[in-house]
Formats: structure tokens, sequence, C-alpha cells
């Protein structure tokens, strides 16, 4: 069998069912040929440190399937080598969030019924990413994985290279150690500086331009340079704001926020102080979504399409045509600028 696929004795899924993946994998990648005779229950069993009973179960389980077939006193044989089976994907993200949502869902929409997805969530935390590689590392077809982590120095590239690399597709963030995997990315630098840029006759209407970026959530540290870079190119005056307060709020200045909490904050405050977006201060939101569409008449945000993302990895993984490929960023002008 496959020297990659072994029996996850953590997995919640039955043995015996990882073993009918095993030979179902090893028959779609040729190893097994058509009428050809499959190791033996016992082989298997010590193969794969398993009961008898368990491998037993498996071969019938084929054999009642239609992919397996029997000789008495010979073995079991492969009957067909035509199987189709759902993909298995794992969709490994650093946090849940809207956007993260509307990925899962043009994502698994896209897959359809070719495949069943399921998502385990790390908390930007190695430790925590190592240990669902580890504990899952043979159990899936492919492996679609967000790398955000809160140490910039971690060991990613030790953990993720455990895979095998035809089973990897990256998505949001181009890491330089992982530029041999195909991806979805987004360039954080390039993108805030490219996007600010279309709206920026808008931002010269206000004396200073802000950013809020929490730094304790972890977002890339990208946006916030690229942020910079825009600001000293077109020189504007310009601040960052780590924790918003009420005192941050000035008029005649704009601001760019990355958090939603820190929007809905900073609108409430607004909204206190009877000040009027697009008129007294300036909001620009990072990542679009359909309230921001409506929230105080419409607020400009400069986003990455997450629906997109979901689409283009789901269609990679169907196509099996894995490349590497960025991601359009746009600004979307609306009232509050």
């Amino acid at each position: 069998m496959n020297e990659y696929l072994k029996i996850n004795h953590e997995s919640e899924v039955p043995k015996y069912k990882q073993v009918v993946d095993l030979v179902i994998s090893d028959i779609e990648s040729g190893i097994f040929k058509q009428g050809q005779r499959i190791p033996s229950i016992n082989e298997t069993s010590e193969e794969l440190l398993l009961s008898r009973d368990t491998v037993e179960k498996a071969y019938v389980f084929l054999k009642k399937k239609g992919i397996l077939s029997s000789v008495r006193g010979k073995g079991y044989y492969v009957n067909q080598t035509n199987v189709s089976r759902q993909l298995k994907v794992a969709l490994i993200f650093n946090k849940l969030s809207n956007y993260k949502r509307s990925l899962y869902y043009s994502f698994i929409e896209t897959l359809g019924s070719k495949a069943s997805v399921d998502v385990f969530i790390y908390n930007y935390d190695l430790e925590q990413f190592a240990k669902i590689i580890f504990n899952h590392v043979s159990n899936y077809d492919y492996y679609v994985i967000l790398p955000h982590f809160k140490d910039e120095n971690a060991d990613v590239a030790g953990v993720i290279r455990k895979i095998p690399g035809e089973k990897i597709l990256l998505i949001d963030r181009n890491l330089d150690i992982l530029k041999d995997y195909p991806i979805v990315y987004q360039e954080y630098e390039k993108d805030i500086e490219t996007a600010l840029t279309c709206g920026i006759e808008l931002i010269r209407k206000y004396n200073q331009l802000n950013l809020v970026f929490p730094k304790n959530q972890y977002y890339p540290k990208y946006i916030m340079r690229g942020f910079q870079i825009f600001c000293q190119v077109n020189e504007l005056e310009f601040s960052i704001i780590d924790e918003l307060k009420e005192k941050d709020l000035r008029k005649d200045e704009a601001y760019v926020i990355v958090a939603d909490d820190d929007l809905y904050r900073f609108i409430k405050i607004l909204q206190e102080k009877g000040w009027i977006p697009g008129h007294d201060v300036g909001i620009v939101a990072y990542n679009d979504n359909p309230v921001k569409e409506i929230l105080e008449g419409g607020i400009t945000t400069i986003s990455t399409n997450h629906d997109e993302i979901g689409r283009t990895a789901a269609e990679m993984i169907l196509s099996g045509n894995f490349r590497r490929i960025k991601s359009p960023f746009e600004f979307i002008k609306r009232k509050s600028l």
C-alpha cells in the first residue's frame, strides 16, 4: 500500500472504513490494477497493526460494493478500477469570521456532492495546528490551509511538509517559505496601497488618514506596512491606532478600519456625536460584506472577494489544475468617504 496512507488510531472514523479508503485510494492511484490480487487479510492486518476481523470487515464491504472479488483459498482481487468515491477535504482555518464563512460556503457549494469537507480551527496557534495535522495526516485527499500564526517565526513549513505535497492547497496568505505550493493568495502590502490609491482624491479632503489596526488580533502586519507606504508616497499625515477610543475620533480626518468590532464601535460614537460619515469624518473599512453596503448609507471598503477565493480553491481541487493565483483586491466607493 501507499507508504503515506496509514491508519489513524486517534480518528473518529472507524478503522475498517479507513482500510476501505486506503484500498480505494490505491486502486485510484494505480497501485492495484484490474484483476490484481491485493495483500491478504493477514498481510494487511500486520502492515497496518489492525485486528484480522477489522481488515476482513473492510474487504467484505468492498466485495459487496463490487470493487473486490474473492477466490476461495486464493484471496481478494480487484474487480473494478472505476471506483468513484467522494473526495475528503480538510479546510483548516486560523479563526472563524464572517469572511471565513463566505469562503467556506462558496467552497462547499462549488465542490457540491463530489467532496465532503471537515473544518478545523487552530486559533493562530502552531501547536494546535500541528496537532490537527498529525492527527489527520492520512485521513484526507486534500488539505486546504490558511497559514496565519501568532509567531511570525513559527516553523509552519516544518509542519505542513509532513503532508504529501500533492495534497496541499494554501489560501489567503502567501509565505515565502511555502512558495513551492499552489495557492490562492492576497498581497496585503500591495493590495492596501493599490486600493487606497484608487480613492486618493477623496482621501485628500481630510487633514489626516488614520489606520485602526488592533495588533492583538494577529492581522497581517503587511497591511500596516502597505498603509504607511501609501501615506508616505502621497505625503499624507497619518497615524496608526491600536486600541480605538473616543478621543481618537477627530473631525476632518479619515479612518481605515480593519476589524469589524472597531467599525461598529466607531459608528456608535459618531451617532452619539451626531457626526456624518463622508462629511465630518471619512471611513474606509477592510473586507466588504452586505452589511457595509447599507450601514450608514454605505461604507466605503477595500476588499478581496472571499467568495471567489473559495470558488477558485474548489475548482482547483475538482480539476486537478493546481497553480498560484493572486486574488483580486478592489476599492469600493460609497458615501462614507
